[in-house]
This record gives C-alpha cells, structure tokens and sequence, in this order.
C-alpha cells in the first residue's frame, strides 16, 4: 500500500498494443478505465493483446470459438501462428463455467502446444483475465524485473546470515 492508502498495482500504467477484433471487448474498457495506453493494430493476430514493455501477448479465445469434435481448426491455426510470433505467450481460455466442454478444451489446447512456449490460463470473466493480463506483464516488467531480483537477492543474503548452518559453519572456520 502507499502511503495516500492506494494499492500500488493501481498506480502502474503501461502502454497495450491491442487487436482491432477487440476495439469493443469489456476487457479493453477495463484497461482503458484504469489509465493504461491502449493502441490499436491491424498487424495483431485477432483477439491479442501485446504488452511490449514487458514483452508478453496474451490471446483471449473462448472455448465456444473451438469446433465441436475439437479436430483441426482456424483457431487452433491462429494460435499456432501468435506462438511462432510471440516468445512469451499466454492465452486466456475464457469461459464463465467450466464444464466438460470446456475442460475438454483445455485439455486439447494443452497437449497441442506441450513444449511450445505458450502458457494457458483459464479465466472466468473478463476482470479476471484483466487482473491476470496485468499481473503478468507488471512482474515481466523491466523496472519490475530488477526490483524482484534485487530483493530476492536481499532475501537470500538474509537467510544465509540468520541461517543455524551458516552460523554453525562460521564458529567452526573460527578456531
């Protein structure tokens, strides 16, 4: 928290390079709400979102886009394509249930693209898949990235101080 009581999360903005398929999605007025710069492309694969400070894109596809037999189809085509495009990709499987159907999808969608680059994330509503979107790129964030390998490293220094083994180590080089 900082010290005006707002969560500090609320007070990133970055700037998003986002698909025109999605100029009216929910998920973008809630973006756009909370301050961040939206730009839109016509070269973003349909229904990504780019965050390039962070170099992550997300691709938002809802299951009842997929086929019914889930046999080969142009979504599983756009997403093979956004994971050749994208080193750090996550795609945002969004369903406000989860039913048989959509595990089925998820399930399908994951054995696809095992050992492929791509991260699944399913999510039930569209604050959800903002909150996780922002999540992600702020922690992936340069400024952010250092910040976190710099306390890691404060913590690790701890630890190894306060450690009973490193103490017990210590007292015996002494003699």
């Amino acid at each position: 928290m900082t010290p005006n009581g707002n969560d500090e999360a609320n007070l990133w903005k970055t700037t998003i390079i986002v698909s025109t398929s999605l100029r009216n999605h929910d998920a973008i007025r809630m973006l756009g709400a909370q301050q961040h710069r939206i730009r839109f492309s016509d070269s973003v694969e349909p229904g990504a979102l780019v965050f390039p400070l962070s170099g992550t894109a997300f691709l938002i596809v809802n299951p009842q886009e997929l086929p019914e037999g889930l046999e080969a189809s142009d979504v599983f085509d756009r997403i093979k394509k956004f994971v050749q495009v994208h080193r750090n990709s996550f795609l945002l499987l969004q369903a406000s249930f989860y039913g048989k159907k959509e595990l089925e999808a998820l399930s399908v969608i994951q054995q696809r693209f095992l050992g492929s680059s791509l991260r699944v994330l399913p999510v039930r509503s569209h604050a959800d898949a903002v909150k996780g979107m922002l999540t992600i790129a702020k922690a992936t964030s340069k400024p952010y990235v250092e910040r976190v390998r710099e306390r890691m490293s404060q913590a690790r220094a701890h630890i190894i101080e306060s450690s009973p083994v490193w103490e017990m180590l210590r007292d015996r080089m002494l003699w």
